[in-house]
């Protein structure tokens, strides 16, 4: 069996955990935040484990969009030298977390040389830029040869594609979604269709994935929906169908 570790975490009880915490990521982002945090390290190190072999401990991890650092502290107690990017600095300094190593910085220009880090990871990102693709690429390029790029984002036809606007508004439209929660909340939500959330699809991703090998970038390890249990990683191959029940994609990429 393929990722061994990394199938034995995908369980129906962590399943259920991350839903209904995904209640508290406006009221109280602190208890959301730091779960994902512990689970977001401890499935890039069953990830690195399976791919490589050891673990999180020494080795140099980016953090591309790490947001106000909730995330910092759970690879720290990994023993690995994290470092979180972060493009706006209201959301850096938003929960008063001190990072050692935060920088600010654009994704799709990633202000590090190449081959700088054993792993590159994004969490809950490449919905919120323009051209995830660009992201993708430069997460390639500054990974060393070898090391992991592990890109997670919502699936925009899920669920929760829509974030903080609604269940169901998102499929009439980003716009309509927008719009309505504009005039019930009386406030744009934090998430703007159109100008920082878009609507990025399953077979994007996975297009970009292929779009790797066949630039020879890296060779693509796995691919499979994040929050869902092993049994149903299948969901993934599955055209149309993914986009509704995938609701997260990860893509991990050995770079070349």
């Amino acid at each position: 069996m393929r990722f061994p570790q990394t199938r034995d975490l995908a369980t129906l009880r962590r399943s259920w955990r991350l839903l209904r915490s995904f209640r508290f990521e406006q009221s109280q982002p602190g208890v959301f935040y730091g779960g994902l945090a512990e689970d977001t390290a401890r499935l890039v190190e069953a990830l690195l484990v399976d791919a490589t072999g050891a673990g999180l401990a020494g080795r140099e991890v980016l953090d591309v969009g790490g947001g106000p650092g909730y995330f910092a502290e759970a690879f720290a107690r990994r023993r690995a030298g994290y470092v979180g990017l972060e493009p706006d600095v209201g959301e850096m300094s938003a929960a008063g977390i001190e990072v050692a190593a935060a920088v600010r910085g654009d994704g799709a220009a990633l202000p590090f040389r190449g081959g700088a880090f054993d792993v590159v990871y994004s969490s809950n990102v490449a919905e919120h830029v323009p051209d995830f693709p660009a992201m993708g690429d430069e997460m390639l390029r500054v990974a060393r040869p070898g090391g992991l790029v592990v890109l997670s984002y919502t699936v925009w036809l899920g669920p929760f594609g829509g974030h903080e606007t609604g269940l169901w508004q998102h499929y009439l439209g980003g716009d309509f979604a927008r719009d309505r929660y504009t005039r019930k909340k009386g406030h744009a939500p934090k998430n703007v269709f159109g100008t920082s959330l878009f609507d990025v699809s399953c077979a994007d991703g996975l297009r970009w994935a292929r779009s790797v090998e066949e630039r020879d970038l890296g060779t693509v390890e796995l691919a499979f929906p994040r929050y869902h249990p092993a049994w149903a990683w299948w969901l993934v191959h599955v055209p149309v169908v993914r986009e509704f029940l995938v609701s997260n994609l990860v893509l991990v990429v050995r770079a070349g």
